[in-house]
């Protein structure tokens, strides 16, 4: 086999040499670049999975050049196409002398060739076609990573995304599997009612929500622009408008830090759904999981990072009672934001200024004790009304909301309520929570077309936001959101 492994000062060699054969077959008037189309009419998997069907039958196929085993008058082959690798068999006599010479001397590894052959088996029993004819569709002017430590290095896997896909099979099958889960998502949501929407990415104001947005200007307005946070306002505004089952799948821009599971831009589904409330919401949220799951892996024990998953079994717990579950502290007993004070001090639980309330002090204990915990399916459900200013208040206690986060392997996966639809609390919520976000130095603004919209009336309403790419690595069994994203953020190399 050609490959092995090379140094950098080899690299820039071999880049060199090929570029003087492009320039060879360009001088002999065979210039790759200049051949617009290749008549593909078969590929390696369904050649593989249909054998009999094409065996002895001439077929056209296509990829990029991955090894080559020159045996004097007769060669081996791989190609690679979408679906994996084919080999090929290529002989002087059946290619022609002038051919097999130009396959031996100007073909390298990585680039892309058309074959016509017939379909056989070798005597070792390896699908594999038959040349009769040779094209080179594409020179590859570098070499690709030597073949059995591929690209490794993780920092350049994702700035190289292409050579990544090219190289390393399971991150294709990634990408397969990502577009199967986004489709198997759609097709639900489309088949329960529901209307996609598109709803707009660039707003002309700063919202007061705790997430830091990215700013632009718009010249020909002269305005400041912000990249959309979420996609709640506007689709809640539909709710208003008579659309009752409504979802927007899209990009997501938060100018925040990143790690393995935050991107600055991500994809969500926003769905909402009237006249439903959020114990619905966590009914909708089991079947639909369950959905696709079952379409993008064929069962519901996933297996991620060490853990199966169960995804038939989910449990339910108040935020109050997981916090006890876990930390043994019963907020159901506390009656005082200073009795709560008192626990947090207890606990070694260090509060913010301004975030020194009953309330906010469960969220911490919850942080603190019990999100890591949460491996198999959970939903945690009636959160402070502290930090959830959109979520409609309990009826039997106002002080919670009825709101639900679901959480595998300790990572949140998605965030829903029974919506606040009585504009006179919602404004009053949304006031707070810009003069909080000004107090901090931005120039949020409470969002008054959403205000006026729920003036004229929107009905009880479900809610649910959930992170693609997070189900996405759940599915995959990727540790890390970059491995689920083709092409992640990175700091620009100097």
């Amino acid at each position: 086999m050609e490959e092995r492994e090379i140094t950098e000062e080899q690299l820039a060699e071999q880049a060199r040499i090929r570029r003087e054969k492009l320039k060879k077959l360009q001088g002999e008037g065979q210039d790759p670049y200049a051949i617009t189309k290749f008549p593909v009419n078969a590929g390696s998997a369904c050649i593989k999975g249909a054998y009999e069907e094409y065996e002895g039958k001439e077929v056209c196929v296509a990829g990029r050049l991955m090894s080559r085993r020159i045996m004097g008058k007769a060669s081996f082959s791989h190609i690679s196409d979408r679906d994996g690798n084919l080999q090929i068999y290529i002989t002087r006599q059946d290619v022609g002398e002038e051919k097999y010479t130009s396959y031996k001397k100007d073909f390298d590894i990585g680039d892309i060739v058309g074959v016509t052959g017939t379909v056989f088996k070798t005597q070792t029993g390896e699908i594999s076609v038959h040349a009769t004819g040779l094209t080179l569709l594409t020179k590859s002017l570098l070499p690709l990573p030597e073949k059995y430590n591929g690209l490794q290095n993780v920092d350049m896997k994702y700035r190289l995304r292409h050579v990544d896909l090219m190289v390393n099979e399971e991150v294709r099958t990634t990408f397969f599997r990502r577009a199967k889960i986004i489709r198997s998502i759609r097709d639900y949501l489309d088949s329960h009612g529901f209307m996609e929407a598109d709803t707009p990415i660039l707003l002309p104001i700063e919202i007061g929500a705790d997430a830091r947005p990215f700013k632009t200007h718009h010249n020909a307005l002269d305005i400041d622009m912000f990249l959309r946070i979420e996609t709640e306002l506007y689709l809640k505004r539909l709710i208003v408008g008579g659309f009752e089952k409504v979802y927007e799948m899209g990009r997501i821009f938060r100018n925040e830090g990143m790690d393995s599971s935050h991107n600055p831009e991500f994809t969500t589904v926003e769905l909402y759904m009237a006249y439903a409330d959020y114990y619905d919401t966590m009914d909708f949220v089991e079947a639909l999981y369950r959905h696709v799951a079952q379409q993008a892996c064929g069962t519901l024990q996933i297996e991620y990072q060490g853990n199966t998953i169960d995804l038939s079994k989910w449990e339910r717990l108040t935020m109050v009672e997981a916090v006890k579950k876990y930390s043994g502290v019963d907020f159901a007993a506390i009656s005082s934001d200073e009795e709560a004070q008192e626990r947090a001090k207890e606990h070694g639980i260090e509060l913010e200024a301004g975030k020194k309330t009953k309330g906010h002090i469960l969220a911490e204990f919850f942080d603190a004790y019990v999100e890591d915990k949460l491996v198999q399916p959970t939903f945690i459900y009636d959160y402070p009304v502290e930090i959830s200013p959109l979520a409609k208040r309990k009826p039997e206690d106002p002080t919670m909301t009825e709101r639900f986060e679901y959480f595998i392997c300790g990572m949140e996966m998605g965030n829903a309520f029974s919506e606040l639809n009585d504009p006179i609390d919602q404004r009053e919520r949304m006031v707070k929570q810009a003069e909080k976000k000004r107090a901090q130095g931005a120039n949020a603004q409470v969002d008054e077309d959403f205000l006026n919209a729920l003036e004229y009336g929107m009905p009880p309403t479900g809610g649910l936001g959930f992170g693609v790419d997070r189900l996405v690595m759940l599915l995959t069994d990727s540790a890390s959101i970059r491995d689920v994203l083709l092409f992640p953020t990175m700091k620009p190399k100097k």
